[in-house]
């Protein structure tokens, strides 16, 4: 599903205040307050700690941080000074 389509879906979602059911998509979680959707989620809460986004994603605070750390770990590695 391209970017505009996903998040068409997600405005649509927000429109009618009604949880998402594309368990397929890739934007899906399994968080109803947030309508299922991480797009809806960033839209309404803006920056989150890693602890709200490990709640979201129903892994651990610990989790999160790893991902997080691997991921700035590859960003400044591809990075050529």
């Amino acid at each position: 599903m391209s970017r505009f389509l996903v998040e068409d879906c997600a405005d649509e979602c927000m429109n009618a205040n009604k949880k998402c059911r594309k368990k397929t998509c890739r934007q899906w979680l399994d968080y109803g307050e947030d309508l299922n959707c991480a797009l809806v989620a960033v839209r309404k809460n803006g920056k989150m700690s890693l602890r709200e986004v490990a709640d979201r994603l129903g892994v651990s605070f610990v989790r999160v941080k790893q991902i997080q750390d691997k991921a700035v770990e590859k960003l400044t590695t591809s990075i050529d000074f």
